[in-house]
């Protein structure tokens, strides 16, 4: 049993050290491996307080993601696509100067505990932020299972669809509730059918939400979704005001208003 036990382990191990991460910066994608990733010179052990996908603290081997994407411009924008096709969007900026929060690769060079929902674990790779505050980092912005990271164009070239009217101020209440979807609501959310997200409904058709919720009501939901809608399986994270603040909210509702009359037919 002890000897069946071991090779299981080993198995395990033999696993994590097999998996390999695509990366392209925008010249071809590059393989790397669990082993060249944990043999860097930049790789270390950091503690994760209150990691989003554990809720508690965690220790991982892991190696500063900048040093990952070099010849990356502040100005791109990075997708994180996970074993189940699941796609995180994230502006390149907030990983090279997060303003003081930093974003590590997490390394799965042992087994992690297991995530519950037929996942065994966060791994092969994670994203996980140190001092995720200072840049207002939002949980679905700590992709797990991670398989590949690729430069794309930002979500308002590739979804037409998702943009405001022509003409706008760029820092008028719409544009910058725009730049709110963007960051915190795209990963799980399409607009007018645009987007890659899979997981939540369409925030503009048939309806938006500002068509059916009462005032108010839509802060309560991105707050704590459970407020709103007790649900046992239910998805949604809930953003605090450390990651959104009121006026981000007012904004964010201002665009989704404001986007309820540029429906796509």
């Amino acid at each position: 049993m002890r000897f069946l036990l071991a090779l299981l382990l080993a198995g395990a191990t033999g696993l994590a050290q097999a998996a390999s991460l695509s990366i392209d910066t925008g010249h071809g994608a590059n393989a790397l491996t669990t082993q060249q990733l944990l043999v860097r010179a930049d790789a270390r052990t950091i503690e994760v307080p209150g990691d989003v996908s554990y809720h508690r603290t965690m220790r991982y081997k892991a190696v500063p993601l900048k040093a990952l994407l070099g010849g990356v411009a502040a100005d791109a924008h990075l997708q994180f696509t996970a074993l189940d096709g699941f796609a995180a969007e994230i502006p390149a900026a907030l990983i090279l100067d997060g303003h003081g929060a930093e974003a590590w690769l997490a390394v799965e060079d042992t087994a992690w505990p297991a995530l519950g929902d037929g996942k065994p674990s966060a791994g092969p790779f994670y994203l996980v932020w140190l001092h995720p505050e200072a840049g207002k980092v939002g949980p679905e912005q700590w992709p797990y299972q991670i398989a590949s990271v690729r430069v794309l164009a930002d979500p308002a070239a590739r979804f037409p669809l998702m943009r405001p009217a022509a003409g706008l101020a760029k820092d008028s209440p719409v544009m910058r509730g725009f730049e709110v979807f963007q960051r915190n609501c795209i990963t799980c959310h399409t607009l007018n059918g645009q987007g890659d997200a899979k997981l939540g409904p369409d925030l503009n058709i048939p309806h938006s939400p500002t068509e059916y919720l009462r005032d108010g009501m839509l802060r309560v939901l991105v707050r704590n979704p459970q407020d709103l809608r007790h649900w046992p399986q239910a998805k949604m994270p809930g953003f605090n005001s450390t990651v959104l603040s009121d006026r981000d909210l007012d904004d964010l509702e201002a665009y989704l208003k404001h986007m309820a009359g540029r429906k796509a037919k």
